[in-house]
């Protein structure tokens, strides 16, 4: 949504009053000073005009908009301003706001007092970091959500936000749901992520680009951004030419009968063995391949044939984890290599080296080869056809790579290339490389099965549900909950787990799997925040409360903070739109699980020492409600729900 009408009269005055000030700073050709009296007063008539239109602005704003407002980004604006007015000569000052650790301290805290005094410093100026500070505080523009500002040790400067202020943004919440942020403009974004390959299983490797790459769209998607979900397999390329050949010996009347492939990874095993061992199979696999690129409709058939047999396994995974993505693999660029080759000549960009063809980029050790000696082409040519066509046919302005960090150099390759010719310039088109750590064991080694095989992931999976099952009937919910309930409890706790586990670390680091660790429902677990999430969903339902009769509250109660606990929990609510900012810029999404924890944890002590209902001892009958608590509980349940959208978990009404 675009900035409401209504400010924009507002926004225009303030800039063509602005405009007028900064024009009388500089009085140039006026020259007689018997004006400068008058022009004083005309100053300060202009300065009390343009603080009454800024107030009004900020009042317009909080009342136009029905998204969650970023506290942070405000008060960075506050802060930014002030910072500007307090020292004007001082060249892109560092702005730090960020929220205060210890409640006693206040709500945030601005730190930029210290990092100006350095740089003042090392320009030859010698400020103590207090006295800046004091300037900063003095220069405060007036506005709607600070209470008061406390300077505090060297220079910190301590933030109490108005308790009325946080009341509204919570009423407005309750009201408007969970609104994402305005967005300045619509961006597409590509994300390029599972991308298993064709004949291969998807093993764990696959499921953590799977389950990141699907959390960060969500996140997109919400921000309402537009946004692509990319799938590149790997379809194309010499290995089938030995599958080809192999279903030719083993199926010889594939083309009029659909063949019974039941298992691709023997089937693959059976042609690499073959092919390794048998000369004569190896020179047909050859040919197979040259009959394939050359688009023969016999090949061309043998080729989809083998593919779909893959597309089913693959989507099985997918249908199990709710992942919706569009397949375009490697061989949807096969006819756009050609052209890249082309265009990287015409510019003079490319080196014969040993018969092949190869492109260095500036700043890079490693060359990209985009012709191998045979003339075939590689990797690196099609990342660097599918990077072109994502810049230039589908025109976006954002590009996500999630694959293992292995991957980091080929990428950071292939983009210094695409600069280096003029396809994207880095500061006005983001194109990112989002790595990932491997999966271990809870040996700490790679995760194999027992026999030292790649763990197959439906098996993984299933196992998952299996174990989730057990954690259930562990609780006895099978005899509580109905075998439809039950199954959608099951399928939420395996399924939640597997994600929240892998969301929940750092994904640049590597990460221990382990079953018993992610359905603990002790800590920071997919299996506590269920159960939790769980809890507070009922408290209404225990209350007797109907959505109807919380719609109302919202539109008629005060969110009242007196109470520590409330205090705190309205302010963890509220910081959702800044984390997600932050997950934005950095694209860890264990920013949000460790978020949704501190939530849940925040929630435990306020409903701990706050009492929501009140209950006759004797006949357990609901004798008092507090509304305004109750509102909090349902403001706590609907920022989670939005969390656990975000990280594609799927809670269930009953647990």
């Amino acid at each position: 949504p675009e900035a409401p009408y209504c400010n924009y009269k507002l926004e225009l005055e303030i800039h063509s009053l602005t405009a007028e000030l900064e024009s009388l700073k500089n009085p140039q050709g006026l020259g007689l000073s018997s004006h400068l009296d008058g022009l004083r007063e005309e100053n300060a008539k202009l300065k009390y005009r343009l603080n009454v239109l800024k107030r009004s602005l900020q009042e317009e704003r909080s009342q136009c908009s029905k998204t969650m407002m970023n506290i942070n980004q405000r008060l960075q604006e506050i802060f930014g301003e002030a910072i500007r007015e307090a020292c004007p000569d001082l060249e892109n000052p560092p702005l730090a706001v960020t929220p205060n650790q210890q409640a006693k301290f206040g709500d945030y805290q601005c730190n930029s007092a210290m990092a100006m005094a350095q740089m003042m410093k090392s320009k030859g100026l010698k400020v103590n970091p207090r006295q800046i500070a004091e300037n900063i505080q003095q220069n405060i523009p007036d506005n709607e959500l600070i209470e008061k500002t406390e300077i505090a040790g060297p220079g910190f400067i301590n933030v109490h936000l108005k308790r009325s202020f946080v009341s509204k943004l919570l009423t407005n919440l309750l009201l408007n749901g969970v609104q994402p942020p305005p967005l300045e403009s619509k961006k597409k974004v590509v994300v390029d992520f599972s991308s298993p390959n064709i004949a291969k299983e998807m093993h764990v490797g696959h499921l953590r680009s799977t389950i990141i790459g699907d959390s960060m769209c969500r996140l997109f998607e919400f921000l309402g951004y537009d946004v692509l979900r990319l799938n590149h397999v790997g379809d194309w390329g010499t290995q089938f030419g030995m599958l080809i050949a192999h279903l030719q010996d083993k199926f010889p009347n594939y083309l009029t009968v659909s063949p019974p492939i039941g298992d691709l990874q023997a089937f693959y095993k059976e042609s690499k063995k073959r092919f390794d061992e048998e000369e004569d199979f190896k020179k047909r696999a050859y040919q197979c391949v040259v009959k394939l690129q050359s688009k023969d409709p016999a090949f061309i058939k043998g080729w989809n044939l083998i593919c779909d047999v893959s597309r089913n396994e693959f989507q099985k995974v997918y249908n199990c984890l709710d992942i919706q993505i569009i397949e375009r693999g490697e061989s949807f660029y096969q006819e756009k290599m050609t052209a890249v080759v082309k265009e990287f000549e015409a510019k003079g960009l490319v080196e014969m080296d040993e018969g092949r063809k190869i492109v260095f980029a500036p700043g890079q050790q490693i060359p990209l080869t985009v012709v191998k000696s045979d003339g075939g082409y590689t990797y690196d040519t099609s990342d660097l056809a599918a990077l072109r066509h994502r810049l230039f046919d589908e025109k976006a302005d954002i590009i996500i790579y999630v694959t293992d960090s292995g991957q980091g150099t080929h990428f950071q390759v292939v983009f210094a290339a695409a600069q280096m010719i003029g396809w994207y310039d880095p500061n006005v088109t983001r194109v990112e490389h989002a790595g990932f750590g491997v999966v271990l064991g809870e040996d700490k080694k790679k995760f194999k099965t027992r026999s030292g095989d790649t763990v197959r992931l439906m098996d993984l999976l299933d196992e998952g549900l299996k174990r989730s099952m057990e954690k259930l009937k562990e609780k006895d919910r099978d005899k509580v909950l109905s075998t439809e309930d039950l199954t959608k409890a099951q399928r939420s706790v395996a399924f939640g787990c597997i994600k929240y586990a892998d969301l929940s670390h750092n994904r640049i680091n590597d990460y221990v799997f382990s079953f018993d660790k992610m359905l603990d429902d002790r800590g920071n677990t997919a299996a506590y925040l269920l159960y939790a999430f769980t809890r507070i969903r009922s408290i209404a339902r225990l209350a007797n409360i109907d959505e109807a009769a919380l719609r109302k509250a919202a539109e008629t109660t005060e969110v009242l903070l007196e109470h520590d606990k409330e205090w705190k929990l309205g302010k963890c609510l509220l910081r959702f739109p800044e984390i997600l900012q932050k997950i934005l810029d950095d694209l860890l999404l264990h920013t949000l699980c460790d978020y949704l924890y501190e939530l849940a944890t925040t929630f435990t002590e306020f409903y701990d020492s706050c009492y929501c209902i009140e209950k006759d001892r004797q006949t357990g009958e609901v004798v008092k409600v507090n509304m305004w608590r109750m509102l909090l509980c349902d403001a706590t349940a609907a920022i989670m729900a939005k969390g656990f959208d975000i990280l594609g978990i799927n809670p269930v009404s009953r647990m």
